[in-house]
């Protein structure tokens, strides 16, 4: 299966680092402000990749924050929802 990262460096050169620095920010961004983004379904939140189309599904826990995927914007969400 290709990842992401390297789907977008086989598209163009540098690329997949773009995207690996995008999700990379997002973490943090959840992590430091898990509240900041919506609701996705229940307690599960969901954040958008800066420039791509993947989501980070996670949910807030009283000592960490839970990520249960990222996903392609276009991937069916019942992916992520039979993780929780």
């Amino acid at each position: 299966m290709l990842k992401a990262h390297d789907w977008y460096e086989w598209q163009r050169s540098g690329l997949g680092e773009k995207f690996a620095a995008a999700v990379e920010t997002i973490l943090v961004r959840i992590e430091t402000m898990p509240e900041s983004y919506g609701i996705a379904l229940g307690d599960v939140r969901r954040g958008k990749v800066r420039r791509f189309p993947y989501l980070i599904y996670y949910r807030v826990l009283p000592n960490r924050i839970e990520v249960l995927a990222v996903l392609h914007g276009s991937r069916d969400s019942a992916v992520w929802q039979d993780r929780t």
